[in-house]
């Protein structure tokens, strides 16, 4: 019985939020097209490849993933199985100074007839070709091992 009702979350529609804090060093600030991957426990995961396309929610004419923003993104997804305990942020490395400092991400998840998961997850880090770790994602898990 409780596979089937696990099988059936998996099938409905979840809303996610994901706000994403961009850092405030020199140069912080980037044009590149950013995507993410949320996964739970179980490794099931769904993919958004354009986080302002899929769901940019601030204000028309906003400038995203600048020196300082809190920027907010919401649309709809299946549900995964599980909460959301993985993420995987990354860069296509386009635009003028296409480098980005991510100070954290924090996703929401909402179902109708439950109570929201909320998931913090500390970046720190570039997602810059040019600036240590030299690469253009960065993978943070929150799950239990």
């Amino acid at each position: 019985m409780a596979t089937n009702s696990v099988v059936a979350s998996a099938d409905q529609t979840c809303t996610y939020t994901i706000n994403v804090q961009t850092g405030t060093r020199a140069d912080s600030g980037t044009d590149a097209v950013i995507g993410i991957v949320l996964a739970d426990q179980s490794e099931e995961y769904i993919e958004i490849k354009d986080l302002v396309n899929w769901g940019g929610k601030m204000p028309e004419g906003h400038d995203y993933f600048e020196n300082g923003n809190l920027d907010i993104f919401s649309g709809t997804e299946r549900c995964l199985p599980g909460p959301v305990c993985f993420m995987r942020l990354n860069s296509d490395n386009s635009g003028y100074k296409p480098g980005w400092y991510v100070v954290y991400v924090d996703v929401t998840t909402s179902k109708p007839g439950s109570v929201s998961k909320h998931q913090r997850f500390t970046v720190e880090q570039w997602l810059a070709v040019d600036e240590p770790p030299n690469q253009l994602y960065a993978e943070r898990s929150n799950c239990p091992v």
